[in-house]
């Protein structure tokens, strides 16, 4: 294996890496949102046609390890904080 393919080779491994790594991030960020809002909606509200949906959204936040969980709790942290502030703002 040459020394230019084998630089190729790991130039490519990190361009992947750093795909999966962006990806991971949006997948975090989407899955801490939907913490956040399962943890705040009120269930007794829910139309019976989004039983299922919620159920299954319910069960795949509860299979995630506790690790994934928190990264995505706090990867979303400092956006449901600004948010909070805001609807604190319009109330006044």
């Amino acid at each position: 294996m040459t020394s230019d393919h084998h630089a190729q080779q790991i130039q490519m491994l990190r361009s992947e890496i750093e795909m999966l790594m962006n990806e991971r991030q949006s997948l975090l960020r989407a899955t801490g949102a939907a913490a956040v809002f399962v943890a705040k909606l009120d269930s007794e509200s829910l139309p019976e046609s989004t039983y299922a949906v919620a159920d299954i959204l319910a069960h795949a936040l509860n299979q995630l390890s506790e690790d994934s969980l928190r990264d995505a709790l706090e990867l979303v942290r400092p956006t449901v904080e600004a948010a909070k502030g805001e609807a604190k703002k319009q109330e006044r």
